[in-house]
């Protein structure tokens, strides 16, 4: 069968030093681009992520710092990156939690404003979990009926990823078969930012979701406490995080004056 699409998907995956949105980097991305018609294409980058890959994440997928010595850097590579997916939804396998938060980070890094609001975002792992409670080596076996050879190399779990989708559309008659219903279905607790520290409640309105203010809406907490908007920006949060901060003091302090 074929996914039933409006605009082009990208399923992705990465390698990289670590599991840290924020400080870790990417070591290796691969892109599998799906077109309305069925047409793909695809491409995968090895990339020097400018810091030493730990041994026992070297272990897992492969990658040591040789492999990577003399490739470029995310920074060189962002803008042909950003090119190929910047008409398509994101597809992934955990994407939601990790793969775009980390993503996002090494674009804006990188000087480019990248976010979500013109795009959806389907997770397959989530989807799995919701169905099955599985791994994607077992998600492969389980709806494809095949091994996955090659575990943990970007391009091989991009292209299962892909094929896991198509056989879950296929085998529930309650998944449609069109990307916003996938990325709903995929979605869990709806966020503001990537990494879960700003989220929205039942009016749709921004609230912190950790710390002294979990719960309070944003905008009053930075009307009340100014000192708080300062030490966000000046600590460990992602990015992307700081970005969406930013444009909520924007669009509280414009609605004043208007």
């Amino acid at each position: 069968m074929s996914l039933n699409l409006s605009k082009p998907i990208c399923f992705f995956d990465l390698e990289t030093t670590g599991i840290n949105i924020t400080s870790d980097r990417i070591v290796e991305i691969s892109i599998l681009k799906v077109y309305p018609n069925g047409t793909e294409e695809s491409k995968t980058w090895l990339v020097n992520p400018e810091m030493p890959i730990p041994k026992e994440t070297t272990a897992i997928h492969g990658i040591s710092d040789e492999n990577v010595a003399n490739e470029s850097p995310f920074k060189e590579l962002a803008k042909e990156v950003y090119n190929m997916i910047k008409d398509s939804d994101l597809g992934g396998f955990n994407s939601n939690r990790f793969d775009i938060p980390l993503l996002a980070e090494e674009m804006l890094r990188a000087g480019i404003d990248f976010d979500m609001k013109n795009r959806l975002a389907v997770d397959v792992q989530t989807i799995f979990h919701k169905m099955e409670q599985r791994t994607l080596s077992a998600a492969y076996k389980f709806y494809c009926n095949e091994n996955l050879e090659d575990a943990h190399s970007a391009e091989a779990d991009t292209k299962a990823t892909y094929e896991v989708l198509k056989a879950q559309v296929e085998k529930y008659d309650e998944l449609e078969n069109n990307t916003k219903f996938l990325a709903a279905f995929s979605s869990r607790k709806k966020f503001a930012d990537f990494a879960g520290f700003i989220a929205y409640n039942k009016k749709g309105e921004e609230c912190f979701s950790f710390g002294k203010h979990k719960g309070k809406l944003v905008t009053e907490v930075l009307e009340k406490e100014p000192g708080y908007f300062g030490w966000l920006l000046n600590a460990d949060f992602p990015l992307y995080t700081k970005k969406v901060l930013t444009a909520i003091k924007l669009r509280n302090f414009n609605n004043k004056l208007s």
